[in-house]
């Protein structure tokens, strides 16, 4: 073993005491060659439970980088640090300052795999010296039991131009990644609407056609069972949205897809965190709150009433017949109503219609005398202009607000690009000013802005069933089993789940059980309503789907589940549970083990894959005027039954493939 000399800037500015933390060099230097000559190491920062630990480091080349360990194990190698601002690299030729730690811990409503969130980090701010030029700024670090954040913050009172960040990510062989990828390839990086699959590492420069970059999240399986971690972003504000380069070795950089030339910032800059989440378990990678944590919490004055944020379900005529006629809406309001869903979509064309203001005001009256909420369509090139604060924006939110939909569905952005980020924000707030819903579409994934911003109910940034009367459809069952572990990990997504007359390669209860699989607190459905109300071949799992909830208490991923594989997941509302099964492609028997139930006699209704039953033609089952099945013509039936369970009971299933099963559980009365 090598020692080294550490080196104590002149100013005394920061003096290592610990030699602990010189033997954090030590242990860098023989885990990785390549960072050996190490000249300067921050104190190691350790999560509250000691789970996750980082640090900061300067190699001999003056370049500040991180590494991050994970159960005492190194998963982040030193890996590049920095920001460009001006033309100056701010991770080159630096020194480390005195740092200043706090703890935050606190608890939070949240809303979508459980009610409660723990924001419980110790939080470091390192105060960096760029050498060259002098400038002084600062890297902020929050190490969490189940992962790990960090951002840059530059000071300053002008516009300062961002040329783009030398973060980055060094990771160890042998671990499996899974990304998204479109066969439309223009659209790969502007919807983030691609197929889940998986690679290893090493094979990430080269595996996708339209190049090197890739989406986030990306998630990977730790090597020998030792757990999992996903790489992302989070509060992306006032910044643009950073995707994920392999250059080789292992090795992720930041990219800015539309900012190859840089962008600008007035003022200081907060940079989005960067962020390596760890998990043990898939329940602990479905479900962690990292990303929420990492965003502000909402404005208590932009938020001070939030009566009108409602979670809910909601009927869509899109996906099985397009927009149709305003007698068409006047249907679906109706057919909402029957269902017991809160809301009903109107997509695009609305605008089209002979006097569409009048024409939508009427759906809105007409639908809040049944208790349902009306949402309208609208293409962001028509509110985006942000001249005079977003006047034009300001000016159609009136009108919206004025005849009584209760919200928007944004569409086409189709980037991540800062005017867009910015143009996201700025929606949300003005939103919330007029009291109206966001759903957000043809846009980047999720990276915590429903915490900060309520009123936003969901937002795609996922290859969801729409996809399946398209050219490139349909949906494969492996990317569906995928999902929670990936997209799904870091928010909420619009899916629009259950389209049983185009299941593609799927089950009737497969398609089922992406309701209950798939986070939405807004849940917009794409089968007609009629066919889900009264279509003999599946209305018979009707009342498990007027039971269910679109926010949960709790959520529990069942130990049977692998990623592309199965996806089991149980969830509580109340004191009923509901699981749904996610099967890929190759038919299994399967037991669902109910050891979440609580005490006492329970009942349970079961949809699951009639596997002995003739296949049924889809076409069939009701109206659906858009869909291209190809030769997906016929699915699996359904079966519906009900019996009486007790926690620990073991359900034996039998599942096809692409299958899937449903169970309702609650307590016998």
């Amino acid at each position: 073993m090598k020692w080294f000399l550490f080196m104590v800037p002149p100013d005394s500015r920061w003096v290592i005491t610990c030699i602990a933390t010189a033997m954090v060099a030590i242990s860098l230097s023989a885990q990785n060659p390549s960072s050996a000559q190490v000249v300067q190491v921050s104190p190691t920062a350790n999560s509250p439970g000691g789970v996750v630990s980082s640090t900061l480091l300067v190699d001999a080349d003056s370049r500040l980088r991180f590494q991050a360990s994970f159960q005492g194990r190194q998963i982040v190698q030193p890996s590049a640090l920095g920001i460009t601002v001006d033309g100056d690299d701010l991770g080159d030729g630096v020194i480390i300052g005195q740092p200043t730690k706090s703890v935050i811990n606190q608890t939070y409503t949240t809303r979508g795999h459980h009610h409660t969130a723990i924001n419980h980090c110790v939080h470091w701010e390192f105060p960096i010296t760029h050498s060259a030029s002098g400038i002084e700024y600062a890297v902020h670090l929050r190490v969490y039991d189940d992962g790990v954040a960090y951002r840059y913050v530059v000071p300053g009172n002008d516009i300062q131009h961002v040329d783009g960040e030398a973060s980055s990510w060094t990771l160890p062989a042998g671990l499996k990644a899974w990304f998204f990828e479109r066969n439309a390839k223009k659209w790969k990086l502007k919807s983030y609407a691609g197929e889940w699959l998986t690679a290893d590492i090493d094979e990430l420069p080269t595996i996708s056609p339209s190049g090197p970059v890739q989406g986030t999240p990306m998630v990977f399986e730790l090597p020998a069972n030792q757990g999992f971690m996903a790489i992302t972003k989070a509060a992306t504000y006032n910044y643009s949205g950073m995707r994920l380069r392999a250059v080789g070795k292992r090795t992720l950089i930041a990219d800015f897809t539309e900012a190859k030339q840089g962008f600008d910032v007035n003022g200081t800059i907060t940079t989005p965190w960067r962020v390596t989440l760890f998990a043990d378990n898939l329940t602990e990678l479905a479900t962690s709150d990292l990303i929420n944590n990492l965003n502000p919490s909402p404005d208590p004055q932009l938020f001070s009433d939030t009566s009108y944020i409602k979670p809910g379900r909601c009927v869509w005529s899109w996906e099985t017949l397009g927009l149709g006629t305003p007698e068409t809406q006047e249907e679906f309001i109706d057919l909402a109503a029957e269902l017991g869903f809160e809301y009903s979509l109107v997509d695009d064309g609305w605008k089209d219609w002979n006097e569409p203001w009048k024409t939508a005001k009427s759906l809105c009256n007409r639908a809040a005398q049944k208790n349902v909420g009306v949402w309208l369509w609208v293409h962001s090139q028509d509110i985006i202009d942000p001249t005079d604060n977003y006047a034009i924006m300001r000016d159609y939110f009136d009108r919206v607000a004025a005849i009584g939909a209760v919200g928007l569905k944004i569409d086409f952005m189709n980037g991540e690009s800062k005017t867009l980020i910015d143009f996201e924000t700025a929606a949300l707030k003005i939103a919330a000013e007029h009291k109206l819903l966001i759903n957000f579409h043809g846009c980047h994934s999720s990276t915590g802005e429903s915490r900060t911003y309520p009123n936003e109910m969901t937002r795609e940034g996922v290859r969801g069933i729409e996809v399946n009367k398209m050219k490139e459809g349909p949906l494969t069952a492996s990317h569906n089993a995928a999902l929670p572990f990936t997209r799904f990990a870091v928010g909420h997504a619009d899916y629009t789940p259950i389209l049983y007359t185009n299941p593609g390669p799927t089950t009737l209860a497969h398609q089922l059980g992406t309701a209950v699989a798939y986070l939405s607190p807004l849940q917009v459905f794409a089968e007609h309503p009629e066919t889900i109300l009264h279509s003999p071949d599946v209305n018979q799992a009707l009342p498990v789907l007027m039971a269910m909830p679109t926010v949960w208490d709790e959520t529990v991923v069942l130990p049977n589940s692998r990623i592309g594989d199965l996806a089991a997941l149980a969830r509580r509302s109340g004191n009923d549970w509901f699981v749904a099964v996610l099967n890929g492609s190759k038919p299994r028997k399967d037991a669902i083990c109910l050891d979440f139930l609580g005490d006492g006699l329970h009942t349970a209704t079961c949809v699951l894959d009639d596997v002995h039953g003739d296949r049924v033609d889809v076409s069939q089952i009701g109206v659906n005027q858009k869909a291209d099945r190809k030769q997906w013509t016929h699915s699996v039936p359904m079966r519906v039954s009900t019996k009486s369970v007790r926690a620990g009971d073991e359900m034996n299933v039998d599942l096809a493939s692409g299958g899937g099963a449903v169970l309702w559980v609650r307590p016998s009365r």
